[in-house]
């Protein structure tokens, strides 16, 4: 399965590296989330390093997954794909 990285998870005065919000085409419900809570996440940067992280929780109402990754992210890589596995 895969998504798009929508945005880091943030604050009004702060920014998470860690967090990131993902949608997925399929997914239009919080309740369809659920079942994918727990499942690894990949991002593959330009220069082949792979990021790592899991499945949180739902992000609000339409089915946005909340993804928290084991090392930040960088900026390029908003609105790229991850694979959901």
């Amino acid at each position: 399965m895969e998504g798009i990285l929508a945005s880091f998870r943030r604050g009004r005065h702060t920014q998470n590296n860690y967090h990131m919000i993902v949608h997925v085409e399929s997914i239009t419900d919080k309740d369809k989330v659920k079942p994918l809570i727990g499942k690894t996440v990949k991002w593959k940067s330009t220069t082949g390093k792979e990021f790592i992280g899991k499945v949180a929780s739902p992000h609000g109402n339409k089915g946005a997954l909340r993804i928290i990754f084991e090392k930040g992210l960088p900026g390029q890589s908003l609105g790229t794909k991850v694979h959901i596995e």
